[in-house]
């Protein structure tokens, strides 16, 4: 089974960035992890913090691979072109955010993928990459 994880703008920075939100694990600590918890997945992991470089790797993937796990950042409450290139593709996605975004901002309760997305876990900090690696493995 191969599943991408696609992480955008400024999820480079987990394990500095406000660590009171998002924790002070980096993803790349957490993926190793990850990877341990599921031998039998192949994982692929592409961080950009440019729009067009993850609606590429959407693309890139898209039709594929078994199953993609993607936290948007902040494209998630902007991005109109990126929830188009989910509802594109054939492979399930599961969208993840590692703070509760409806327990923040009100434009951060916008989101321009979850409705094309599979599922949506928010709020549960890093384990939602798991869970949804989970949903995905259980479709």
């Amino acid at each position: 089974m191969q599943i991408a994880i696609i992480n955008g703008p400024n999820l480079n920075l987990l394990g500095k960035r406000e660590p009171g939100i998002y924790g002070s694990t980096s993803f790349e600590e957490y993926f190793v992890g990850l990877q341990a918890m599921f031998p039998a997945v192949s994982f692929h992991y592409f961080q950009s913090n440019v729009e067009g470089e993850l609606i590429n790797e959407i693309q890139r993937v898209g039709f594929s691979y078994d199953g993609i796990v993607i936290n948007p950042g902040g494209y998630t409450h902007t991005s109109i072109a990126l929830g188009d290139a989910i509802a594109a593709i054939t492979t399930p996605v599961v969208e993840v955010h590692v703070s509760n975004v409806h327990a923040r901002e009100d434009f951060r309760k916008i989101s321009h993928v979850s409705a094309k997305a599979k599922g949506t876990i928010a709020g549960l900090g890093l384990m939602g990459y798991e869970l949804a690696v989970r949903a995905l493995i259980e479709k």
